[in-house]
């Protein structure tokens, strides 16, 4: 017995010792939480268990508000879907379009996800995700509008426009004069009620103002002869590991139909191709 007690007390010393010397009991992690103040985007994100994401949340039906004023839409789902994948928590920061590149250039938020076309003038500044929509502008017009059928109609007309849109752009190549809105609703309201002539937007929201609102005024005349391509964007930088990490969800999705099934529930069809 008295041997028995001193083993013991032999072995709690020995434990004691290796604690004082900082040893780590045998089967307890060493691993430390990332921490915060990390260079690489993806640690600090994982790190704090969240993904904060620039979006509209007047834009549908991509990013908007439901009749029980919760945020939702094509664009909410998907990168819902993808902060899951990851592991964090998305925590939306909504911002009208006009200020939105100027909350990710102050890092208000890590990544934007509110149908931004991925171009060539904006890659030199920014990081973009693979493409995750692929769709075309379209020209709306008031219904009961028969002088402009085409773009080459635009030239001198008022056509309402986001300030930093591509849909802006394409409209004064055409020589059109911009009235500006705050909003793609905003913009059809502009066009409806004859303070614009025309509004340039996505073919997808479009159809969806049509189809929420039958009697809305408006109708497309046209179809732009390019394909624009949208993705997530993020500032340059950093941010290599979490765009890698952001790809890899969105083919994952892909792959095993979950992002078929969001694209699906709001389009009826596969908005990827």
């Amino acid at each position: 017995m008295k041997r028995n007690l001193k083993f013991v007390a032999f072995l709690l010393l020995i434990s004691l010792a290796l604690t004082a010397c900082g040893k780590t009991p045998p089967n307890q992690s060493t691993t430390q939480p990332v921490s915060a103040d990390s260079n690489n985007l993806f640690e600090q994100i994982q790190a704090e268990g969240k993904i904060r994401i620039g979006t509209e949340g007047v834009y549908s039906p991509f990013s908007f508000h439901d009749a029980s004023g919760k945020l939702t839409g094509f664009d909410i789902e998907i990168v819902e879907e993808v902060a899951n994948r990851l592991g964090v928590k998305p925590e939306f920061v909504e911002t009208q379009w006009d200020g939105i590149f100027a909350g990710l250039d102050s890092n208000r938020f890590d990544m934007i996800a509110n149908q931004i076309e991925i171009r060539p003038d904006r890659q030199e500044k920014y990081d973009f995700s693979d493409p995750y929509v692929v769709s075309k502008p379209v020209l709306i017009v008031r219904s009961d509008n028969d002088t402009i059928k085409s773009f080459e109609d635009l030239k001198g007309k008022k056509a309402a426009q986001q300030l930093i849109s591509n849909y802006k752009d394409i409209a004064i190549s055409y020589g059109a004069e911009i009235v500006t809105d705050e909003s793609f609703n905003q913009g059809i309201d502009l066009v409806v009620s004859k303070r614009a002539d025309v509004i340039i937007n996505d073919k997808l929201a479009f159809q969806d103002v049509k189809k929420q609102k039958p009697d809305v005024a408006i109708k497309a005349v046209a179809e732009y002869d390019k394909v624009a391509k949208m993705g997530f964007m993020f500032n340059k930088g950093n941010n290599k590991e979490l765009i890698d990490a952001v790809n890899k969800a969105l083919s994952d999705m892909k792959s095993d139909g979950t992002y078929l099934s969001i694209s699906q529930k709001y389009f009826e069809t596969d908005v990827s191709k």
